[in-house]
């Protein structure tokens, strides 16, 4: 990998899924050529990709063959080999975000040790290592507290690998169902709103800091994202004081995504963070004056941040999942519900590409506009128009 002193040109993604998808327009304005790492030939990033190299996200071989047709790589996931890419690394293969950025943020127990260490607010937490930690589970139960929040540390995503548990025997019990992998235990936060911010860092150091945004999740997935936030300023500022403090604090080259918590007492935690684009993010793309996307290139290709500012009012994001577990076809029920969303005025719409669409998976997202600053009963005619159309049976 040749990386030149002049603006990056060719960008490698590691993952396939719609965040890379939805780099594409950014790449186009740039004129960025993307190439990506992913495991399947029908990914949706396959359709927009100068070139895709089919493998497996952590095979590091892989990694390497994606290398040698990039000057850097970037990560529309996190699911890697660490320890692998560091050799390539050591090669020469250049990686934003950094990979020293990224340890400490991979396994939620270490992420959860990382905000401390720096001084972010979170939640009380535990970690159970293996079936040896049986001896002290009642210990590290009673010192979270119930209910808790029982999570696998690495690789969980959408609700998966995450129990809201009420009692100690149901952590024993769901402990003993995942074999006794490492999980993190934590205390179930009595939150009053879902928050998140996405902020990006350049490689001259430059911060730019999104809109805080609601987030409303229905059985641990994000279903909608309302923007801006309807919040006090002073919580806002907290927000995006955490933001700023986090990337500047790891150095870090690329875009994150944070997911806090506003508690009932007004106290900000962070919940967790994604070192990348974020689906909490995806209203930027007709909201904002630049899209996450974009700025993730300009980050990693070394070219200046530019304005994060919304060009509306307000704009409320819909997540639409699959209500079936069936191909997605062009002559299926959802086509024709695309076609009618699409009619709706001040309405973005991106279908994803996805080959098969199962119960609850992510098939799209949409985007409406708003021409206020999203007060209660807009934002719920909003959302109810949508789901409505789409979850019609």
């Amino acid at each position: 990998m040749n990386r030149e002193s002049h603006q990056v040109r060719r960008v490698g993604v590691i993952g396939g899924g719609q965040l890379a998808w939805m780099m594409a327009a950014g790449a186009n304005a740039l004129n960025i050529e993307l190439s990506v790492q992913t495991p399947g030939a029908d990914d949706p990033a396959c359709a927009i990709a100068h070139r895709t190299i089919l493998g497996p996200i952590a095979d590091a071989d892989v990694t390497a063959q994606l290398s040698a047709q990039c000057d850097v790589i970037t990560f529309e996931n996190e699911f890697i080999d660490l320890p692998a890419l560091k050799k390539l690394e050591a090669q020469g293969t250049v990686f934003y975000p950094q990979l020293d950025c990224l340890a400490p943020l991979l396994d939620k127990y270490d992420q959860r040790q990382y905000c401390d260490r720096i001084g972010l607010p979170s939640p009380p937490f535990e970690t159970l290592q293996s079936e040896r930690d049986l001896s002290v589970l009642k210990e590290k139960v009673e010192q979270v507290g119930l209910p808790l929040a029982l999570k696998t540390r690495r690789h969980g995503y959408d609700g998966q690998g995450t129990f809201i548990l009420e009692t100690l025997n149901a952590v024993e019990t769901t402990w003993q169902q995942l074999g006794y992998q490492p999980v993190l235990l934590e205390a179930f936060v009595d939150f009053e709103k879902e928050l998140a911010v996405m902020v990006a860092r350049s490689q001259t150091g430059e911060v730019v800091v999104y809109p805080v945004v609601e987030t409303e999740q229905i059985d641990q997935v994000c279903r909608r994202v309302i923007a801006p936030a309807r919040l006090a300023e002073s919580v806002t500022n907290e927000v995006r004081a955490i933001a700023t403090d986090l990337v500047n604090s790891l150095g870090v080259v690329g875009i994150f995504g944070i997911e806090l918590f506003l508690t009932q007492s007004g106290q900000v935690l962070v919940n967790e963070i994604a070192p990348r684009t974020h689906n909490s993010g995806h209203y930027t793309l007709d909201a904002c004056a630049t899209s996450q996307f974009e700025q993730q290139l300009r980050a990693v290709s070394g070219l200046p941040l530019t304005d994060s500012k919304l060009t509306a009012p307000g704009a409320v994001m819909i997540n639409l999942l699959g209500t079936e577990n069936a191909d997605s076809g062009s002559g299926s029920k959802q086509a024709d519900k695309l076609n009618r969303l699409k009619t709706l005025p001040d309405t973005y719409v991106y279908w994803y590409g996805k080959k098969q669409s199962r119960v609850g998976r992510k098939m799209a997202h949409v985007t409406v506009l708003t021409d206020s600053s999203n007060d209660d009963r807009a934002v719920a005619d909003i959302v109810q128009r949508i789901e409505s159309l789409w979850y019609e049976t």
